[in-house]
């Protein structure tokens, strides 16, 4: 299936490991042109020869994407670089395990400007560059914990799922103007982040490899009708209707 997206300007925030890193390796696939950012310089120079070695075009910007003044930089970079910005996969660390009442206010003063703030920064960062060109896909990278919180991940469950109520009221205001605002959440999936939160037992969890793509495809030309949703990429592992 031709997704639609050769050419197309891709920034994936987040990006040398994990899900972020199999999201823009997975866009590259279908030819975008791919901006990636990571704190670890040389994780993200690893996924930059990754891309670059399949023969996709990637231009790689060291910075940690919660810093209030990084989503302004990284968006005028990539689009410097590459000359618009046409697809936003937004992507962040998760905060460390907590019970909901043994959370501290520095905790989730952390975890709110991480896990949501510095999505809405990346969007209204976005968001000239896709109008002018009346096209964009937007993709944040959340959990399945939206929709079914997780127990001892309490500042997650908060800050991610306050994002799921500003994507819902956002994406009514971009539609018209033909972007789309979704979100991909991940279940137990391989990453250096599961095999922190279980311990090392990485047995029986997704390829983030497959999450990459199913991104890839939230962000496709198909999807232009299709926005304010979040899609679970967990096996099943949420039980509620809605």
């Amino acid at each position: 299936m031709d997704l639609g997206i050769s050419g197309k300007v891709a920034l994936v925030t987040a990006a040398s490991k994990g899900l972020g890193r199999a999201s823009a390796i997975a866009l590259a696939a279908e030819g975008a042109r791919v901006a990636i950012c990571a704190r670890g310089e040389e994780a993200l120079r690893a996924t930059e020869a990754a891309i670059g070695a399949a023969g996709g075009e990637v231009h790689a910007m060291v910075a940690d994407v919660t810093a209030p003044d990084a989503p302004a930089r990284l968006v005028a970079e990539t689009a410097e670089h590459f000359g618009g910005l046409d697809i936003l996969v937004g992507n962040a660390g998760g905060p460390p395990p907590g019970r909901a009442l043994d959370v501290t206010d520095e905790q989730i003063a952390a975890a709110v400007n991480a896990n949501l703030t510095t999505s809405v920064r990346l969007v209204r960062e976005a968001m000239p560059w896709m109008r002018r060109a009346h096209w964009g896909r937007i993709c944040l990278i959340t959990s399945f914990s939206v929709k079914q919180p997780i127990a001892g991940l309490a500042l997650s469950n908060l800050a991610r799922t306050g994002l799921w109520a500003w994507v819902k009221t956002a994406a009514q205001d971009l539609i018209a103007d033909g972007i789309t605002l979704n979100l991909a959440c991940p279940g137990h999936h391989a990453t250096d982040r599961m095999r922190q939160l279980s311990g090392g037992d990485l047995e029986g969890m997704g390829d983030p490899a497959d999450f990459g793509k199913i991104v890839a495809f939230l962000c496709s030309q198909p999807c232009g009708y299709l926005s304010s949703v979040a899609v679970n990429v967990d096996a099943a592992a949420v039980v509620g209707l809605l």
